[in-house]
């Protein structure tokens, strides 16, 4: 036998004892409870490892173990059963806390994975030290402390996340964090740039494909929900996909299986499913751009990223952090940053966010003198000819001629946003707040 026993709460008998049979041939020890009465009393005389409960009970409903839960000193995860095709119950168990669900009839096969996974939470860290491993998550602002605890808790859940934020936020790094301080860190963590796949390819890359199924289809293929399998699929960038993928995505995580291109045979699938975009996605799916169903499926829980702005105390931090970290990968001594050159950078809007904020070190550490970084060495857009700011002709250059106008304020963004980037297309499309494809077009026609 290993680790804690594992609660059962149902009234139903013959659920009770399929429950008890699957996990005793696992290795683990339980006791049952039929209601919330017998339920309580058993969780006031052991330490469990899990609490597996129906949702619906005699005396109440297994919210109510949720929430009981969470107000106790000791953290169990629960994982609750609900009727075949109750989405609505287990988005509300999963907003509630929690640790994720599974669905009557009881497929056994997922019972034993759900299990391993809440077990493994057991003899876990809850992953403090690793949030302090990367530079986008440093800061000591009450909005960063906040984001930190949001993660350490949400890693203790299955439940799907949706990240919130501008571009070059740390969307990823947060959702690398969920990942990698949960259960599944063991597993693969597939990121994924939603906007960055051509819509003609994006079936084959999301499901796979068989060989022969079209022309250049050489071999066969896994797609990426394969390639997560057993771990974590990040979609980031989410609000870029086609409606006729987002169809098929849902379908997918619905019935937590894929069929491949060409191929008559679902796949089954294991993923934890994250997802963003810096798009407000409430404001796409009012616009028609984006399926309701998809929405509540993927929003479960969202976290908000503050945009850098929204912590200027975690500038001095943040940059001597990202400096230390880049000058010992360079095997150079650090600069030091002069106080004015701090005073330009707390004072920046940093519209490309922490990213931005590491592309600007890295360009003042190769321009810099005598191991001091100055305001020159930051080479800062000024407000005359930065991204967001009107050209130097003037609004009543709009007289007359306002596509000319406005094509000259789309140059100037898409300029800065290459310049701050190093000509780098891609982070400048997100600097921009665009799709890599939308950037691609609309940079060919206006700078050619």
């Amino acid at each position: 036998m290993k680790h804690n026993p594992i609660l059962i709460i149902d009234d139903e008998p013959d659920i009770r004892e399929l429950l008890d049979l699957t996990l005793m041939r696992m290795g683990y020890t339980t006791h049952s409870a039929q209601n919330l009465k017998e339920a309580y009393r058993l969780l006031d005389a052991h330490n469990f490892a899990l609490c597996l409960t129906d949702m619906k009970l005699p005396d109440g409903s297994g919210l109510d173990i949720i929430k009981h839960l969470q107000e106790s000193p000791v953290e169990i995860p629960v994982a609750v059963i609900t009727a075949f095709g109750s989405v609505e119950l287990a988005t509300e168990s999963l907003k509630a806390g929690a640790f994720d669900f599974i669905s009557k009839p009881i497929d056994l096969d997922r019972l034993r994975t759900l299990v391993k996974n809440a077990v493994s939470l057991e003899s876990q860290e809850a992953g403090a030290d690793l949030m302090q491993s990367t530079s986008r998550l440093i800061g000591e602002t009450q909005h960063m402390v906040s984001l930190r605890k949001q993660i350490t808790k949400l890693s203790r859940s299955l439940a799907p996340v949706y990240i919130s934020g501008e571009s070059g936020s740390g969307k990823e790094v947060v959702a690398r964090l969920i990942h990698t301080s949960g259960p599944r860190s063991d597993g693969p963590f597939v990121p994924v740039n939603c906007g960055a796949i051509p819509s003609e390819l994006m079936e084959s890359e999301f499901f796979g494909h068989t060989k022969g199924s079209f022309t250049g289809a050489s071999s066969d293929k896994a797609g990426l929900f394969e390639a997560a399998n057993g771990g974590t699929l990040f979609l980031d960038e989410i609000a870029d996909l086609p409606l006729n993928m987002q169809v098929k995505l849902l379908r997918a995580i619905q019935n937590k299986s894929v069929r491949p291109i060409g191929s008559n045979k679902e796949v089954s699938v294991d993923v934890r499913l994250l997802s963003a975009t810096h798009k407000d996605l409430a404001l796409q799916v009012e616009a028609g751009h984006f399926r309701t169903d998809l929405f509540y499926r993927i929003n479960v829980i969202e976290v908000k990223v503050p945009a850098l702005r929204e912590r200027v105390d975690d500038i001095p931090l943040l940059a001597n952090t990202i400096l230390e970290r880049l000058c010992a990968d360079w095997g150079i001594a650090t600069p030091t940053l002069t106080p004015d050159a701090l005073g330009a950078l707390t004072s920046y809007a940093f519209p490309g966010n922490v990213r931005e904020l590491e592309n600007i070190l890295e360009r003042a550490v190769t321009l810099c003198d005598d191991d001091t970084i100055d305001v020159d060495d930051l080479q800062l857009p000024s407000p005359s000819n930065g991204i967001g700011s009107t050209p130097q002709k003037g609004i009543e250059a709009a007289f007359g001629d306002l596509e000319g106008y406005l094509q000259d304020i789309e140059r100037a963004a898409i300029e800065a946003a290459l310049e701050h980037t190093g000509g780098n297309k891609t982070e400048a499309a997100e600097l921009l707040g665009l799709s890599f494809r939308q950037f691609r077009y609309r940079a060919k026609k206006i700078l050619e």
